[in-house]
């Protein structure tokens, strides 16, 4: 039996963190498919939109060695994903263990016959401080050009 693993993200300005998720996904699982969240849903969760657009977001993930398959997620609910693209395990970061969230997540994913697997949240890298940094790159051009005017 073929062991289909998912692995969701918004994979939002990618770094080794992200290729680490994917890379213990498909150690996991004999295909991986990545979801990626689309931009709307993005905004919806986190208050505001991705950097990269969910199209190009895509791209990307589509052509890491580790994915097998790329599919968008248009709404919220982990559950209609699965119905839409089944899957036998649900990859999550470790942030989410043992939280009511996480919690929730395996009871609902226990029911359909899914196993939620964790993996350690990489802290040093993330997309939240790559954006910080950007803002920061970006306010600091924007204050220097002001300065020259």
């Amino acid at each position: 039996m073929t062991v289909v693993g998912y692995a969701p993200g918004a994979w939002d300005l990618f770094h080794v963190g992200h290729l680490n998720v994917l890379r213990h996904a498909k150690g996991r699982c004999d295909y991986l498919v990545a979801g990626v969240v689309d931009d709307d849903m993005l905004e919806l969760a986190k208050g505001r939109r991705p950097v990269v657009p969910v199209i190009e977001r895509a791209e990307i993930v589509r052509h890491i060695a580790f994915v097998d398959e790329v599919f968008i997620e248009t709404q919220p609910d982990k559950i209609e994903t699965w119905r839409q693209r089944p899957f036998d395990v649900f990859f999550k970061g470790d942030d989410w263990k043992g939280t009511d969230k996480g919690l929730e997540l395996e009871r609902r994913f226990a029911d359909v016959g899914v196993e939620v697997m964790y993996f350690p949240y990489t802290v040093h890298t993330s997309s939240t401080a790559l954006r910080r940094t950007l803002d920061l790159l970006n306010g600091h051009r924007d204050h220097a050009r002001q300065g020259r005017k």
